[in-house]
């Protein structure tokens, strides 16, 4: 374990390479921690007043593709006087050598030590990767406790979904932010330059202090919990006079001011995504009740489509790519989604660049858009997402699609040359029985059959993908019980025995599920305290790594640890998964402010058990969530009426011009 330390920051740097670089040929997969990417910046540490550190805690082949982190590292290296390096987890084999060799956690950039830098920012996607996030920390040579640290270290900042509630890691982090990075990481910057342009007044605590006075930054050590006599929360409140009651989230409004990524990254390594993805809106209304991305990224922002078509060409003349990823929680929702495909599939018509929609809504999939994407003769994958197998479930999930509009749009995909499609499900919902999960199968016989009557070919495939359901904080299943593994196994079992039972049908129904166990440990740290930091140590201590990887991934070790070290609090694994909140119950997460109103989530909720939908705002009358008053916010839609053409000829492609009109 690191001891704490006094030593003083570097002034200078010096690269760890000499030292990495002999142990590299004894590891797989040497590759990914050489850097010097395509769209790699190594600026000179001398000029830099600030420096970032920025990590996504897991492998490189997951975290360079990850569009938040090269977001904040192109937005900071674009200030003159700010470095932003990147770091990635380590597999076990290199990290056993690091610790051999004494070699400390390290930017892939110019492979400097991550304690050098003055903050340290890790982009939480799942709550999964909170044991790489301490194994980075102490290979850092930085103390695990927040509490154990000198102002030799850097300030560690967490953000992305999983910091809506950071209380499972409020010992081992200094500050959070909640909602969008790009002002955010300008403004704690900026904090950051005065401070030590001054002389560092006041240490660490002072520099943190500076931060949460923006009622944007949480800073956890300013704040106390307070426990009742059952293990419940009684409050939660400052410890300072000047520390906010409740902290913020950021919201960035004008998308077209933020054309981020500009240089993407272009990776050295086979990645999960090899693309170039452009952000065509954030934020969603369509209010499923178990999505807490769509919840906490309210309002809907919208991309203009010229900016889209801006991006996209700048963005491929410097990568390379031949893909284009249309991203946004549900992409076919963009107002001008049809002219933005079309458009750019005729630019890039006779060229070997392919365009995708990875989110799709069953019912905003159309004959057009299929035909725009395929135009090129490139068919990406189609995932569409019911949630839900039967017509009941979908409404206490707010999933509002019928078996009609899926058995319609999927016939449109397979007459338009598709020969595989994907269905995502989820399993252990609120209120689920049996007989819903089950139904999951008859859908998916119907999907094949209509297929195969639709294009006269029985070489159609679809493949059923179930995920477990984990409740998430800020959403209205924040209060729901999770169904325990066995029941969620169980049903996993049922639901194969049935796609299986019609041996024609089965055969081109491919099945792949994740069982309950690790969405258990998920539901523990989504709806974690502060208490749960001491079960995420001793799975750390333990051998606990890469736990979003199910070969790294051990139920028993979290079992374990949360018997040894939760019944000291009065409470159990049981308690934080298993059971069902109240309304008054005060939950870990209350004093940070994503603008949902409790009592509105909780009404939905209730809606949720009467099974009653609940419409998309964008469309119909506000119905109150609170959002856009408490965020000083307001939805932003198009349409702007601007197409994507002309078209000039550059390098013998046929892109967008800058006159776009």
């Amino acid at each position: 374990m690191s001891a704490p330390s006094t030593t003083p920051r570097s002034a200078v740097a010096n690269s760890v390479w000499p030292r990495l670089e002999p142990l590299l040929p004894q590891i797989a997969k040497p590759i990914q921690y050489v850097g010097g990417e395509l769209g790699a910046v190594v600026k000179d540490w001398d000029t830099a007043a600030v420096r970032w550190a920025l990590m996504y805690p897991d492998a490189y082949e997951v975290g360079l593709p990850n569009q938040g982190v090269q977001i904040l590292y192109e937005v900071l290296n674009e200030q003159p006087d700010v470095l932003a390096e990147r770091t990635y987890a380590v597999w076990p084999d290199l990290e056993r050598l690091m610790r051999a060799h004494q070699v400390p956690q390290f930017t892939i950039d110019a492979h400097r030590p991550v304690r050098d830098f003055d903050v340290f920012g890790v982009s939480f996607a799942t709550e999964l990767g909170y044991t790489n996030l301490l194994t980075a920390i102490d290979l850092a040579g930085i103390p695990l406790l927040a509490a154990d640290r000198s102002d030799a270290d850097p300030v560690v900042v967490a953000g992305g979904h999983a910091a809506f509630n950071p209380e499972p890691i409020a010992a081992f982090v200094d500050a959070a932010v909640l909602g969008d990075g790009e002002e955010a990481v300008l403004e704690i910057t900026t904090i950051v330059r005065e401070w030590k342009a001054e002389g560092s007044p006041g240490g660490r605590d002072e520099l943190l202090l500076r931060l949460a006075r923006t009622e944007s930054v949480y800073v956890p050590r300013f704040y106390d919990v307070d426990y009742l006599p059952d293990g419940r929360i009684q409050r939660v409140v400052p410890n300072r006079p000047d520390v906010p009651f409740r902290v913020h989230k950021r919201t960035t409004m004008d998308l077209d001011a933020w054309p981020y990524p500009k240089k993407p990254l272009v990776p050295l390594a086979e990645t999960v995504h090899e693309r170039y993805a452009v952000e065509i809106f954030r934020g969603c209304t369509r209010g499923c009740r178990f999505c807490q991305a769509g919840m906490i990224t309210r309002p809907v922002r919208e991309r203009s489509i010229t900016t889209v078509g801006q991006m996209v060409r700048e963005g491929l003349e410097f990568s390379g790519f031949h893909e284009v990823g249309l991203l946004s929680l549900s992409s076919a929702d963009h107002s001008e989604i049809g002219d933005m495909c079309s458009g750019l599939a005729q630019q890039y018509e006779g060229t070997n660049v392919s365009l995708s929609l990875p989110s799709t809504r069953v019912d905003a999939f159309n004959i057009d858009l299929a035909q725009e994407l395929a135009r090129n003769g490139r068919r990406t994958g189609l995932t569409f997402a019911p949630e839900g197998g039967s017509e009941r479930i979908r409404k206490v999930i707010n999933k509002m699609v019928s078996k009609e509009d899926l058995i319609r749009t999927v016939v449109t995909a397979y007459t338009n040359g598709w020969r595989q499609v994907k269905l995502y499900f989820m399993c252990g919902l609120p209120t689920e029985t049996d007989e819903d999960v089950l139904e999951i199968a008859a859908m998916a016989h119907e999907v094949i059959r209509a297929g195969r009557a639709a294009t006269g070919s029985r070489d159609i495939r679809c493949t059923v993908s179930i995920g477990g359901f984990v409740p998430k904080p800020h959403t209205p299943f924040q209060w729901a019980a999770m169904a325990r593994p066995e029941v969620i196994d169980n049903r996993l079992r049922l639901l194969k025995q049935a796609v299986n039972a019609d041996r024609s049908l089965g055969r081109a129904i491919g099945f792949r599920y994740h069982d309950g166990e690790p969405s258990l440990i998920e539901g523990l740290l989504s709806r974690g305290d502060r208490r749960v930091s001491a079960v995420i140590r001793r799975v750390w201590e333990n051998g606990g790594r890469f736990d979003g990887w199910s070969e790294h991934f051990s139920y028993q070790r979290w079992v374990e640890a949360a018997a040894e070290v939760l019944p000291d609090f009065g409470v159990d694994l049981d308690w934080y998964t298993t059971r069902e909140r109240d309304e008054l119950e005060v939950l870990p997460w209350d004093h940070l402010d994503s603008g949902l109103d409790k009592d509105w989530l909780w009404q939905d909720w209730q809606d949720a058990l009467g099974e009653y939908e609940q419409e998309d705002c964008r469309w119909t009358p506000c119905f109150d969530c609170g959002v856009c008053p408490a965020m000083d916010t307001e939805i932003q839609i198009g349409p702007t009426g601007r197409k994507l053409l002309p078209l000039t000829p550059v390098n013998g492609l046929r892109v967008p011009s800058d006159a776009q009109q």
